[in-house]
């Protein structure tokens, strides 16, 4: 069987997102009912942590433990990577023991570069560059509350950083209109978005957010950017989103957050508990969303 790896959502096609989102959210339903899986018993899943986590390392942990399998936690710390072995050998070790890899760091190349000497399918649970995996749980959300994204038009509003590549990747797969407001030293990389037909930049928060579907935002300062942290607060100040621009968007508008968020910063003090925010099952969904991307990985589904 050819190995399949998840590194961008460019991996898969738009017949395979939708068996993916609709698996999803039958587990979703099925947890609920409180019916068990065992679809991957017997698989090991080894968990590789150059950043910390909170959602990413619980939805993925729970989830294939809710699947019947097993996960094994790798910090830097843990592993010969921290002490400097190639990343060819290291993937070529791990991916012999185990049957799946979910990798959380910094450089994208890296990922891919593991991903050349792995056996086994390699996920993407964040890079520099991209985060496919919130992808999936937003993709899972915005289907849940209002139907098929296609043909709507999303909001990007703040940092041009891995969640808005992923969002561009989403535009293309999904077929809807993204609008995209960063300041102009943080705008998202021009080979994403030149020439791009569903990608359009804009001047303002504003004209990001009228009459938009589907609302989006991030913290201004991300993981390893902390010695930033002032200048961005300074860039992105006319960037935060709240409830009077909610009030432009489309009326049956949702907004998203991939968390952790800051209150009084890139979003109003009340905006995650407001009527707008689908927030708290965006959460949730990375743990239905994930079971469901490690089945179809393994060929489960």
């Amino acid at each position: 069987m050819t190995i399949r790896h998840f590194l961008t959502l460019n991996d898969i096609s738009a017949t395979e997102l939708d068996l993916i989102i609709n698996r999803a959210m039958q587990l979703k339903q099925e947890r609920q009912q409180g019916i068990k899986h065992s679809t991957l018993e017997q698989k090991s899943l080894a968990m590789i942590f150059e950043k910390s986590s909170t959602r990413t390392r619980v939805s993925f942990e729970a989830g294939i433990a809710q699947l019947g399998g097993h996960a094994l936690f790798l910090s830097p710390n843990d592993t010969q990577l921290g002490r400097g072995e190639p990343i060819d050998d290291s993937a070529r070790v791990i991916s012999s023991m185990v049957d799946l890899v979910m990798i959380r760091t910094f450089e994208h190349e890296k990922i891919c570069t593991f991903a050349n000497y792995s056996s086994v399918p390699v996920i993407n649970a964040l890079t520099d560059d991209f985060h496919p995996c919130q992808l999936l749980a937003d993709i899972q959300t915005y289907t849940e509350h209002r139907g098929s994204p296609k043909g709507k038009t999303v909001a990007w509003v703040g940092d041009g950083n891995n969640m808005c590549h992923s969002y561009i990747n989403a535009a293309n797969l999904c077929d809807f209109q993204l609008r995209i407001a960063c300041p102009p030293n943080f705008l998202p990389k021009a080979e994403l978005t030149d020439h791009n037909p569903r990608v359009t930049l804009v001047s303002s928060v504003e004209e990001a957010i009228k009459d938009a579907d589907w609302v989006v935002t991030d913290t201004w300062a991300s993981m390893g950017q902390e010695d930033e942290k002032q200048a961005r607060i300074n860039a992105f100040k006319h960037y935060q989103v709240n409830e009077d621009l909610m009030k432009t968007a489309h009326p049956d508008a949702v907004f998203m957050h991939c968390l952790p968020a800051y209150r009084g910063m890139e979003i109003s003090d009340t905006l995650l508990d407001s009527s707008y925010s689908v927030v708290w099952d965006e959460a949730e969904n990375r743990l239905h969303a994930q079971k469901a991307l490690m089945e179809f990985l393994l060929g489960a589904i």
